[in-house]
């Protein structure tokens, strides 16, 4: 079974179609790149995966959206409770103005949970999960504000990790930061893939090959080509994948 699926997906804004029907499965544990031109629909597959397209006016989608081969469009399912399992990183780092503590706390007590060292475990983990904690432990009731943008990146990282999701989306996490951090949140992706399943929206390509195990690469709303990462870059099997990736178009 596949961790993550899509059958039959579109998805509507008013009477503008973003994604023409998309069939693709995530196998868990791995990382999956979404690649294509701006506008073409990578961003609105992403978001299909937590619901947030559901805060979108106008938004209508029909098939099927599956985690862990239970349909997450069902009227049975709240959103709110996906999301605790579907984690979700933005492009641009957005901490709270709270301590670095209560940042990666923040989910943990809006989910209810009172108990002090329970949180401060879990705290802890997950900012070793970041690769942050030996830089920050000293420091955890510091203004998140304060830190730099790598280090704010990979503490939303750490928030969205702390209340212990299977899936990660990860919506341009580095185009906001320079080289070294780049480096360091990609080294991360490739440490967090054997706890959890990582989809990511990604315009470098380069980065897509160095981090992904498979890659889609949508145009003008639909899914033209899926396969393993080496292939999508070195042998792919539509005409338009290899003119995007030869940088021909996009």
């Amino acid at each position: 079974m596949f961790k993550l699926e899509a059958k039959n997906v579109e998805v509507f804004y008013g009477e503008n179609r973003a994604l023409h029907p998309i069939q693709m499965g995530i196998e868990r544990n791995t990382v999956t790149a979404l690649i294509g031109p701006s506008g073409c629909g990578k961003s609105t597959f992403l978001r299909l995966f937590n619901r947030m397209n559901d805060l979108i006016d106008n938004c209508r989608i029909s098939g099927e959206v599956l985690l862990d081969g239970q349909n997450i469009y069902d009227n049975s399912i709240d959103p709110v409770d996906l999301r605790k399992k579907v984690g979700m990183v933005f492009q641009k780092p957005n901490p709270f103005p709270k301590s670095i503590f209560e940042n990666v706390a923040f989910g943990l007590r809006i989910n209810g949970i009172r108990d002090k060292k329970y949180i401060a475990e879990k705290v802890e983990k997950a900012l070793h999960l970041s690769a942050l904690w030996d830089e920050v432990k000293d420091t955890l009731n510091k203004s998140a504000i304060e830190l730099s943008g790598g280090q704010q990146q990979r503490l939303c990282i750490a928030r969205a990790l702390a209340v212990e999701p299977s899936v990660l989306l990860m919506d341009e996490p580095t185009s906001a930061l320079d080289p070294i951090s780049t480096a360091k949140i990609e080294q991360l992706i490739d440490q967090l893939k054997s706890e959890f399943t990582i989809v990511i929206v990604t315009h470098n390509m380069q980065q897509a090959g160095r981090v992904s195990n498979r890659t889609a690469f949508f145009h003008m709303g639909e899914l033209v080509e899926y396969d393993n990462t080496k292939n999508i870059f070195t042998n792919p099997a539509k005409e338009r994948t290899q003119r995007y990736v030869t940088g021909r178009f996009g």
